[in-house]
């Protein structure tokens, strides 16, 4: 089982950057991939970002390609979303998954664990 808890959420101001994590319990974090997503009040759950087990290959959706990017250091059993050129329609709660099932994409459930998220608010 993992454990999951983001941090990083603030206010930014339209055009700012903020670094989300998500730390990861457990000694098998290097065998899931990871995703990203994100809730903005009244709307669905959309995917973000993901990426896979090396941190070789990565997913962006089309919203955010060229402004979000997605790491990870395995060795700190930590995931990370570098949000650049922020803009208010990405104001969100934030949250990371874990799939141990190899799968980074953008469908939410193929993803086993969940974090609690953490909230992003971009002023304009």
């Amino acid at each position: 089982q993992v454990q999951l808890v983001e941090s990083g959420g603030r206010l930014v101001q339209a055009g700012g950057s903020l670094r989300l994590s998500c730390a990861a319990s457990g000694r098998t974090f290097s065998s899931y991939a990871m995703g990203w997503f994100r809730q903005a009040p009244g709307k669905e759950r959309e995917s973000v970002a993901g990426i896979n087990w090396s941190g070789g290959r990565t997913y962006y959706a089309d919203s955010v390609k060229g402004r979000f990017t997605v790491s990870r250091d395995n060795a700190k059993n930590t995931v990370y979303l570098q949000l650049n050129s922020l803009k208010p329609e990405d104001t969100a709660v934030y949250y990371c998954a874990a799939s141990s099932g190899g799968y980074y994409g953008p469908l939410g459930g193929k993803f086993d664990y969940w974090g609690q998220g953490t909230q992003v608010t971009v002023s304009s």
